[in-house]
């Protein structure tokens, strides 16, 4: 087996495939990066949460799925850079989903934002991945 190089591709995967399956949460190794992506899509109301747990002394990320009425809060998810090739936007390129409806996460100097925290702080980054 071997690991994959798209840590993020594969976090969304497993939210995207959990969401449809209607499980009540995935779990998923831990990082940096996807705690941010989740604390970004829980403050969005596309998750119900997330906490950092450890089993088998590895630290792993779980994150509770949120419906409404009985319906998954994420219609979609997808990665929008991949690490054979990155995609940038400036302030003003920054592209919103569904005419505002969902979201583009943004990784920019100041952190992880949504592509509208990232017009009201005028901050430019890489496109990581678009919710509706």
């Amino acid at each position: 087996m071997s690991a994959s190089s798209d840590t993020l591709g594969d976090f969304l995967t497993a939210i995207r495939n959990g969401s449809k399956a209607q499980r009540a949460a995935v779990t998923v190794q831990w990082s940096r990066l996807r705690e941010e992506v989740a604390r970004t899509l829980a403050q969005s109301g596309y998750i119900a949460g997330y906490r950092k747990a450890e089993r088998d002394k590895l630290p792993v990320l779980e994150v509770s799925l949120k419906y409404v009425s009985g319906a998954p809060a994420i219609t979609g998810i997808e990665r929008l850079s991949s690490p054979g090739r990155r995609r940038y936007a400036g302030v003003a390129d920054v592209p919103k989903v569904i005419g505002g409806m969902g979201i583009t996460i943004v990784t920019t100097s100041r952190g992880i934002l949504t592509d509208a925290e990232c017009r009201r702080q005028k901050v430019s980054g890489e496109l990581l991945a678009k919710v509706w």
